[in-house]
């Protein structure tokens, strides 16, 4: 008897213990299962807002070759050289617009809040906050606080003063086009070029950074879909 009882204790013992750890385990499963399922949720909102990030880079880029242009055009009517001037309008309002930076930072913000760990690829982890606070973080005070880049702020009324007293307009004060020859005084023209100058090479400093941003930001997405597949 004490033999069968020694055996039952040990059976139900056993059973118990199993019963525990099987229900452990298909705890954690269940836990690792509901963690992934957020790291994907989360990596695909990560990946929605990178598409729109690139619309918005792809924009800035687009619209300081458009001011480095206008650089070429004024500097070329400065000069005395032959230019469509038909464009004159678009080339003068190109001159020195600004641009902000815009991020899509929700996905980002939604992985900061359930914690960083919940992502168990370290080399993509490092990438996503490599570019959400550094990349983008540069990629902001370029566009919205460094000085150099102010262009409306730094060289607006210096080149109206020159440049629009050349422009020719129409009975409703739309700019038709402009003097040529320009008329200025040499000093007015060594200004003139100077801030041309000045603002191309500050643009094609934004349009390199810009470029690291998007091969960073395509670099990213692809190391996404990989994780996802």
């Amino acid at each position: 008897m004490k033999k069968q009882s020694w055996r039952k204790y040990l059976f139900e013992f056993l059973s118990i213990f199993v019963a525990v750890i099987s229900a452990f385990a298909l705890n954690n499963w269940n836990d690792n299962r509901k963690e992934n399922e957020a790291e994907s949720k989360i990596l695909i909102e990560i990946s929605n807002g990178l598409e729109k990030d690139l619309e918005d880079v792809y924009i800035n880029l687009n619209g300081h070759k458009q001011g480095i242009q206008a650089c070429i055009f004024w500097r070329n009517i400065i000069n005395g050289k032959q230019s469509d001037i038909d464009s004159v309008a678009q080339q003068y309002l190109r001159l020195t617009r600004d641009f902000t930076s815009i991020q899509n930072t929700s996905g980002y913000e939604t992985l900061k809040s359930r914690g960083f760990e919940i992502m168990d690829n370290d080399s993509l982890r490092q990438k996503i906050i490599s570019l959400y606070e550094f990349e983008y973080q540069t990629l902001q005070k370029i566009e919205e606080e460094y000085f150099e880049l102010q262009f409306q702020e730094n060289y607006f009324e210096s080149l109206n003063n020159t440049i629009a007293p050349n422009l020719i307009f129409d009975e409703k004060g739309n700019i038709l086009s402009v003097n040529i020859p320009f008329k200025i005084s040499e000093r007015e023209k060594k200004i003139l070029l100077s801030h041309l100058w000045k603002i191309q090479v500050n643009r094609n400093f934004a349009l390199g950074f810009y470029d690291k941003v998007e091969e960073k930001i395509n670099d990213l997405q692809k190391d996404i879909k990989k994780e996802l597949q």
